[in-house]
């Protein structure tokens, strides 16, 4: 009988692994700095030629907004698929660690950063002097803005308390101020823009904090059997979401933009071009998803999709990064 020894096995297993291992790790740092990257050095490339005027500190207020909206994302995807999980049939015990905690933190930081921008009157603070506290209570942008503070931390409190399921409510206040912020009083139907944009954002964060999370549980559980049934449960709602966030995000851009100028703005301003590249972007995601569900239909090893899947999560981390460009920059028809 021929021994195998453990130790030279679990090393041989390593060295296998290792490269692989290697390049998600490398193709995660440069994901991870593009999407910084994006907000950072977006505006400049997206104003030239435009004759726009570059807002102070456009790049800065557009990183927290992608820190925010990602905060978003990782709490409320965990949730989304855990409630997903207990349904599945056979599924491991063991679920990966919650990020919440960290999310809420990050979201709080972000949503602080943004409240000291609206307490100078919408310009980058020069130092606490120039922060006017107190004047936040005086406008609906300030009193929305400190909801949003507030929330985050709460969101995180309750993340790491006894009861994580009860941050949904603070979150919830934190998409209801965004909303109402993006869609000022004076703008035509502001309720109905709003109306859109929560849609648009609860979606959005269900579907990208939920592949994030589901693909977590897969590494976790190691192709176990319930990892497929796993999949299937978050395609078939991603694909519902999929077409709320497309018509919400298409009835938005033509309340924002009349239909005769649509295309020439796509291209004439900074706006247009930072949707543009967002529309782009969806539409490769859109395509990455719908080769992962053939994947999960027809292939004989449904976890298969976790590959297409994968690569669809990194390009919604771009797209976040995207998102929070785009609500930086002045849109180009206010009604």
């Amino acid at each position: 009988m021929t021994l195998t020894n453990p130790r030279s096995g679990a090393t041989g297993a390593r060295r296998g692994t290792g490269r692989p291992g290697a390049g998600r790790s490398a193709a995660v740092i440069v994901l991870v700095a593009l999407a910084v990257l994006i907000p950072l050095l977006g505006p400049s490339p997206a104003l030239h030629g435009t004759g726009e005027a570059d807002a102070p500190g456009t790049g800065g207020i557009a990183l927290l907004r992608t820190v925010l909206f990602a905060a978003l994302s990782v709490p409320l995807g965990e949730l989304f698929v855990r409630r997903l999980i207990r349904s599945v049939p056979g599924a491991p015990a063991a679920v990966p660690r919650s990020w919440s905690v960290a999310a809420g933190a990050a979201g709080f930081l972000a949503a602080l950063g943004l409240a000291s921008v609206v307490a100078t009157g919408n310009l980058v603070p020069g130092g606490l002097s120039d922060v006017d506290v107190g004047g936040l209570y005086a406008t609906r942008d300030g009193k929305l803005a400190l909801l949003e503070v507030n929330a985050f931390l709460a969101a995180a409190l309750c993340a790491a308390s006894g009861r994580p399921g009860t941050q949904v409510w603070p979150l919830a206040a934190v998409i209801v101020a965004e909303a109402l912020r993006a869609h000022p009083t004076t703008e035509h139907s502001p309720l109905v823009g709003s109306g859109l944009t929560l849609v648009h954002l609860v979606c959005s964060s269900l579907w990208a904090g939920g592949l994030l999370y589901a693909l977590r549980a897969l590494r976790l559980w190691r192709g176990a059997e319930a990892g497929g049934a796993l999949l299937g449960r978050y395609a078939r709602t991603a694909a519902v979401l999929l077409a709320a966030v497309t018509a919400t995000g298409v009835v938005s851009t033509l309340r924002r933009m009349p239909p005769e100028t649509v295309l020439g703005q796509l291209t004439d301003t900074a706006y247009g071009r930072v949707l543009l590249a967002k529309v782009i972007l969806m539409a490769g995601v859109a395509v990455l998803a719908l080769w992962a569900r053939i994947r999960l239909a027809r292939a004989a090893d449904p976890l298969t999709a976790a590959v297409p899947a994968r690569a669809e999560v990194c390009a919604l981390g771009v797209v976040v990064a995207v998102s929070g460009l785009l609500t930086a920059l002045p849109v180009p028809i206010r009604w």
